[in-house]
């Protein structure tokens, strides 16, 4: 099940930040990274005629030799409405399954990807690197309000499972 997601701000005062500074390797990363995102379906490159009003950089991260993209969606947070929808505590999780036989798990690969950005909010998670500016079609991984959307999303794929004694994190 995937679905959409759509931005609500207070108001629109970020606005273009431009790319940061990148090592050789890490630009590139980001040039083979950035040819295969849009053949996934993740993001698409923004056009000629289009605005750009707001941008998010990009920082490659490096951790035992492995790279990882990060969006810096400070800006874009500080103007976003919070989502008030509850997670649940991992502490008190960790106690309701502290007794129990047998633990299953099932994981959500790449959970924020499987939820549809708005065309109307694809003008705020756009963001720029060395190779051009990018706008996401699916939730990225960094907005404020993602993990209460997730939560959302899956506890209305699994309704019934709570109260059958299954966590939904």
């Amino acid at each position: 099940m995937t679905t959409k997601k759509h931005l609500h701000q207070t108001k629109n005062l970020w606005g273009q930040l431009y790319a940061y500074p990148e090592s050789p390797k890490s630009g590139e990363f980001l040039e083979i990274h950035f040819k295969q995102l849009p053949d996934l379906g993740l993001i698409r490159k923004v056009g000629l005629n289009e605005e750009l009003e707001r941008t998010t950089p990009v920082i490659v991260v490096w951790h035992n030799g492995k790279s990882r993209m990060a969006r810096d969606f400070r800006a874009m947070n500080t103007y976003t409405v919070p989502e008030r929808y509850p997670i649940p505590k991992i502490q008190i999780s960790l106690t309701q399954i502290s007794q129990e036989v047998y633990i299953n798990t099932m994981d959500a690969l790449k959970g924020f990807h499987q939820n549809f950005v708005t065309p109307r909010a694809r003008k705020y998670f756009r963001i720029i690197v060395h190779c051009g500016v990018y706008e996401y079609l699916r939730m990225p991984f960094g907005i404020k309000n993602a993990p209460s959307h997730v939560q959302r999303m899956m506890n209305e794929i699994f309704p019934e499972e709570p109260s059958e004694g299954c966590l939904i994190l």
